[in-house]
């Protein structure tokens, strides 16, 4: 072999390792640049799930305030500084944006909470017409509202017997609780939840 062959081949793999090279570069660069993302959607995710959390907040206060006013004919009228209203929406608004808002009960004064979220909600009587009771009418409108009627339970000198008839109870009215939370990293978490509350 002379020596010229020899210097061609020491030449030809200096390129292929340069080639390799670069390859396990780029492998490395790819490497860190997926283990960055996968840690960056972890972190989105856990934000997502505490601001989904903190919405328990606003349930258990806006429940806490349908139930201390639920007596007599409170809830028939909107109380819009309470978050309020006592017929659902015409057309759903879009809770995204937040315009739709600004009635809204924001808890603790808007200040964020320990995790970072700002929490606010709205309460809607699942009815058709604002400012009537119940069974009522509105302008000749009959008030069409979402109820339940739960069977009441066997009492003392009720008929035990089976196929006997199940007496209903007092009708239940439907609520619809809002929640909307703003947390870090612009989450927001939307989440609703239903209320039955007795006439």
């Amino acid at each position: 072999m002379s020596r010229g062959s020899v210097r061609r081949q020491r030449g030809v793999v200096l390129f292929i390792a340069l080639i390799v090279l670069v390859a396990m570069t780029l492998a490395g660069i790819a490497l860190v640049r997926s283990v960055d993302t996968s840690v960056v959607i972890s972190g989105n995710l856990a934000f997502k799930q505490t601001a989904t959390q903190s919405s328990d907040s606003a349930m258990a206060q806006a429940f806490t305030w349908l139930n201390a006013n639920s007596a007599g004919a409170t809830l028939q009228s909107d109380n819009v500084g309470s978050g309020y209203f006592s017929a659902r929406p015409a057309v759903e608004p879009d809770w995204s944006n937040m315009a739709n808002w600004a009635n809204a009960v924001v808890l603790n004064g808007g200040a964020p909470d320990a995790t970072g979220n700002v929490v606010r909600y709205v309460v809607h009587r699942m009815c058709t017409e604002p400012d009537t009771p119940y069974n009522g009418t509105n302008a000749g409108v009959a008030n069409v509202c979402a109820l339940s009627y739960p069977a009441s339970a066997s009492t003392v000198g009720g008929s035990m017997s089976v196929g006997a008839p199940a007496f209903e109870a007092l009708p239940q009215l439907f609520y619809r609780v809002t929640a909307r939370v703003d947390g870090p990293r612009n989450t927001v978490s939307i989440v609703q939840a239903s209320v039955l509350l007795p006439i």
